[in-house]
């Protein structure tokens, strides 16, 4: 079999022709370079860290079995990307559609009691910015961030799949086709009615650019402020660093609430009478808050819920705080913290 030199580098080359013959090493070589890349694909296709992962391992089965199929026609970029988008479709098809609380139901009354969890694991999961790296671009980030992936969600998952591929990873109109099996008109077709979709539901202006504007100091500060004023059970605070439309949304309980008259009840009913200790990290490319609530049975705070925080202007337009703790292992933070 006769692979272009074109589409391989002589590297590529080598640890192809090694893999070819079994050595695992030089597939791990091969497709290294591409799995942080390939884990936020998945991850941006299915909304869960968890089935991201889960996706990604079937990709790589898949790769290693079709090596020798694979004729070097396009880059392994290339390559690996088209099984990713396939596994990741073949997922889509098994479970229900991940969304946001915001897009599952009519937010709270004031003074509305937070509902039980739904039965279902339906709810996006939030995904640690540090998963894409340090050298992660704006336009990476970007692409993570909760309300674009909450807007693909609502997508066809072959529309999403074209948005992504097109949009997002710089595949040809053609490449994108022959990935998905499909026709150019097609493609161009999905591409059109996924990009009118998803600029209906996303802000103006992404949470980069949002950050951006405000400029580092700012946030770090708007965050410690966040921070102190929940430790504190301070709510007239709280409520003074929140736009007037806020969300505050708490996956995979069922309740949401809207505006700062909700909040506020919420806040004052709720989690601020209790006592919280917080660790700063980051999620899908924005501020991110690890909340740990007492427990007086375990003498300790125990990892409650993970707020990612989007922000607008100065101020903080959403919090989604998600509860469900299968999340919290992604962050490789601790469960517990002592007082």
């Amino acid at each position: 079999m006769t692979i272009p030199t074109s589409a391989l580098d002589a590297r590529e080359l080598r640890l192809l022709e090694a893999a070819r013959s079994g050595d695992d090493d030089a597939y791990r070589l091969l497709v290294e370079p591409h799995r942080r890349e390939l884990h936020a694909h998945c991850y941006r296709m299915l909304a869960s860290v968890h089935d991201a992962e889960d996706a990604l391992q079937d990709t790589l089965l898949r790769a290693w079995r079709g090596l020798p199929r694979f004729e070097g026609r396009s880059s392994l970029r290339t390559w690996l990307y088209t099984i990713a988008t396939n596994a990741c479709l073949r997922a889509v098809a098994k479970r229900p559609k991940r969304l946001l609380a915001q897009d599952a139901g009519a937010p709270a009354f004031v003074g509305e009691t937070p509902g039980r969890p739904l039965t279902e694991e339906v709810w996006i999961e939030p995904y640690p910015t540090d998963e894409l790296g340090p050298d992660a671009s704006y336009e990476q980030r970007e692409s993570m961030e909760l309300a674009f992936t909450a807007a693909l969600q609502l997508l066809p998952a072959q529309q999403r799949a074209v948005l992504l591929l097109r949009q997002v990873l710089g595949f040809s109109a053609q490449e994108t086709a022959a990935a998905l099996d499909t026709s150019v008109a097609g493609v161009n077709s999905a591409l059109q009615r996924a990009r009118k979709a998803v600029d209906e539901r996303v802000p103006a202006q992404s949470q980069q650019a949002a950050l951006q504007t405000l400029g580092d100091a700012k946030v770090r500060e708007l965050v410690a402020r966040y921070v102190d004023a929940m430790e504190s059970g301070d709510v007239d605070v709280v409520v003074e660093l929140l736009v007037e439309d806020v969300t505050w949304a708490m996956p995979p309980a069922q309740t949401w609430y809207s505006g700062l008259a909700s909040v506020r009840r919420f806040l004052a009913d709720w989690p601020l009478k209790h006592e919280w200790r917080h660790t700063v990290t980051s999620a899908n490319g924005q501020p991110a808050v690890l909340c740990y609530f007492w427990e007086e049975e375990r003498d300790a705070f125990v990892l409650h819920a993970v707020d990612v925080l989007s922000i607008r202007g100065h101020r903080i337009a959403a919090v989604d705080a998600f509860l469900d703790p299968n999340v919290y292992a992604a962050f490789g933070a601790p469960l517990e913290l002592p007082r």
